[in-house]
C-alpha cells in the first residue's frame, strides 16, 4: 500500500500548524491508521533528541507521541537552531553539519532537498498517512527560490495541501485570498481547501466569510476549529508564546526566569507551570528579575555567551547575586548552568566569534565548548535526594569543577550537574528533568518546602486525546484523508 500524505501550510507563522499535525495525528491513529508526522524544514531552538541521538524540533516529537510512535530524525530531516539574528546552526537528519548565514542559507537550500526527499521516502515505506507541517507562508514570495519548506517540497512529491488560517489575529479572508493571488496556478491547483483555526464566537456569523473566500479561490473549508483550552496543555515550540506568559500573583511560590534573546527548550519549565501553587514568571528585557522570587532557573541558551552578555548588560546578574545573598535558590540548565560558573571559553568559535566571558562566580567551574556535541537521552542518579531523574542532554560545552562543589547529577559515574556545598545554588546539563513527579517533588521540597502534582507527561497524552475529539466534532477529517494523494 502507498502511503497517503498531506501538508498543513499556513497564512503566516503561529496559526497553529504544528498542534492541528498532532491533533490530526492522534484522530488518524484512533481510527487505526500508521501515522507519521513529518517536517521538511524547521526553525527552532526547541530541539528534543531521538533514540539515536539525533536532534529534531520538539514540535514533531510532540506530533510523534500524538501518533503514538516513537520520534525519528526523518520526521524532521532539517532543522535549524537561530545562533544570531542572521546566522543558525544547521542539523540535518539529525547531526550538526555546519552554520550558515541567512543569505547564504537560501543557495544552500537546494543542496539540502534530496535529504529532504530521502527522509519523507523512509517514513512512506513504513506510513498508511503521513501528516506534513509547512513552515512560515508559501506566499512568501521572497524565499520561493530552492524552498524546501512548503510550495518547492509539496510540488516534487504531489502531495496534498491544506492551507490554515487563525481567524483569531484577524483579516483572515485577505490572507487566505492573498495566498491564492500570489501563487502560480499549479500551486494553487495543489491546494486542496482551507482550515480556520481559533475561531471564538458562533461560526454562523462567518458563513458569509467561507463562502466568499471559496467564490475567490475555489478552494472548498474542511471546517472551523474554535478556540480550545487544553492547547494551552501541550508544550509550545515558539519563543514568542512567552511574551504571553502569565504574571505572578504574589501569592504562590515564585519561580522568576530571565527570557534571554536565544532561550532555547524553555519547554523544560511546562511542569512548573502547571503546579497550581507556582507562580512561573518570565521576565522580559528591560525589567528586573522579580525581587519576590524564590527560585530563579536560567534556562538554556542557544548562543550562550552572547545571551551571558546581554544578561549583564539588562541587570540581571546583580538581580542575581541580590538573590543569592539573600540565601534563595537558583538553578541553572545546560547554557543557564554553563552561566552560573567562573569563565565560559570559546576558543574555536563553536557559537560564532572566537572569545570567552566571565561567568557570574556562583559555582566553582570552568566550561570550553567544543566542535563535538552530546545528544543523548539519559537517566541520571540524584545522590542528594536519593532518586533519579531521565531528561536528554543536548550541548557543545565541556564542564570542569572545582572543589567547592558537590555532585548534582551523574551518570554512569560522571558528573553532568553540580550544586555549590553550601549555599541552594544547582546547575545540571539535563533538560527534561522536570517532567516525572518524583524529582520535581524532591527538588521543589528542597528549595522552598513547596508540594508538586503527579508526572506531567500524562496530562499532555489526555490534552491530545481532547484535542483530536475536538478535531473529529470540528473538522470532516474523512474529507481530509480522501484529500490526501
Amino acid at each position: 500500500m502507498v502511503a497517503r500524505s498531506l501538508m498543513l501550510q499556513g497564512t503566516g507563522s503561529d496559526v497553529g500548524k504544528s498542534v492541528l499535525v498532532a491533533g490530526l495525528c492522534r484522530a488518524y491513529y484512533r481510527r487505526g491508521l500508521k501515522v507519521l508526522p513529518f517536517k521538511p524544514q524547521n526553525m527552532s531552538n526547541n530541539a528534543a533528541v531521538t533514540a539515536c541521538g539525533g536532534e529534531i524540533g520538539r514540535a514533531q516529537w510532540l506530533q510523534a507521541q500524538g501518533a503514538c510512535v516513537d520520534p525519528t530524525v526523518h520526521m524532521n530531516p532539517v532543522l535549524l537552531k537561530p545562533e544570531s539574528d542572521t546566522g543558525a546552526q544547521i542539523i540535518v537528519q539529525g547531526k550538526k553539519v555546519g552554520r550558515a548565514e541567512a543569505g547564504n542559507y537560501q543557495d544552500l537550500k537546494k543542496t539540502l532537498l534530496p535529504s529532504v526527499l530521502e527522509s519523507f521516502e523512509v517514513l512512506k515505506a513504513e506510513a498508511d498517512l503521513i501528516l506534513v507541517e509547512g513552515a512560515g507562508s508559501p506566499a512568501e514570495v521572497n524565499l520561493r527560490t530552492n524552498d524546501i519548506a512548503n510550495m518547492g517540497f509539496a510540488l516534487p512529491t504531489k502531495t496534498s495541501v491544506v492551507l490554515v488560517g487563525d481567524i483569531n489575529r484577524g483579516g483572515v479572508i485577505a490572507a487566505i485570498c492573498g495566498t491564492h493571488s500570489l501563487l502560480p496556478p499549479e500551486e494553487q491547483n495543489l491546494i486542496k481547501g482551507t482550515l480556520i483555526n481559533m475561531f471564538r464566537g458562533d461560526v454562523r456569523l462567518f458563513d458569509g466569510g467561507l463562502k466568499r473566500i471559496e467564490v475567490e479561490t475555489g478552494w472548498p473549508c474542511f471546517g472551523v476549529v474554535p478556540f480550545l483550552p487544553c492547547v494551552k496543555d501541550l508544550p509550545a515550540e515558539d519563543a514568542v508564546v512567552l511574551e504571553a506568559a502569565k504574571v505572578g500573583s504574589g501569592r504562590n511560590f515564585m519561580v522568576a526566569v530571565p527570557m534571554l534573546p536565544r532561550i532555547a527548550n524553555f519547554d523544560d519549565l511546562d511542569p512548573l507551570r502547571e503546579e497550581a501553587n507556582i507562580d512561573l514568571v518570565f521576565c522580559p528585557p528591560g525589567t528586573p528579575l522579580s525581587q519576590g522570587a524564590d527560585l530563579i532557573i536560567l534556562p538554556g541558551s542557544k548562543a550562550t555567551i552572547a545571551d551571558l552578555q546581554f544578561l549583564k548588560k539588562e541587570g540581571w546578574d546583580i538581580d542575581i547575586k541580590a538573590h543569592v545573598r539573600a540565601g534563595k535558590a537558583v538553578l541553572g540548565i545546560c547554557g543557564g548552568y554553563q552561566m552560573l560558573g567562573e569563565k565560559l571559553r570559546d576558543i574555536m568559535g563553536v557559537e560564532g566569534a572566537s572569545e570567552e566571558e566571565e561567568g557570574l562566580g556562583l559555582l566553582e567551574m570552568v566550561t570550553d565548548f567544543r566542535p563535538d556535541k552530546r545528544t543523548e537521552n539519559v537517566t541520571v542518579a540524584v545522590p542528594a535526594f536519593d532518586c533519579s531523574a531521565r531528561g536528554y542532554e543536548i550541548h557543545a560545552g565541556h564542564t570542569e569543577h572545582g572543589e567547592g562543589v558537590v555532585p548534582f547529577m551523574e551518570r554512569n559515574g560522571e558528573v553532568i550537574g553540580v550544586q555549590d556545598s553550601e549555599r541552594p545554588i544547582y546547575g545540571t546539563y539535563l533538560h527534561g528533568m522536570f517532567e516525572e513527579g518524583l524529582f520535581r517533588q524532591k527538588f521543589l521540597a528542597a528549595v522552598g518546602g513547596v508540594s508538586s502534582k503527579e508526572d506531567f507527561s500524562p496530562k499532555v497524552n489526555k490534552a491530545l486525546d481532547s484535542l483530536a475529539d475536538a478535531l473529529e466534532e470540528y473538522l470532516d477529517l474523512d474529507a481530509l484523508l480522501d484529500a490526501a494523494g
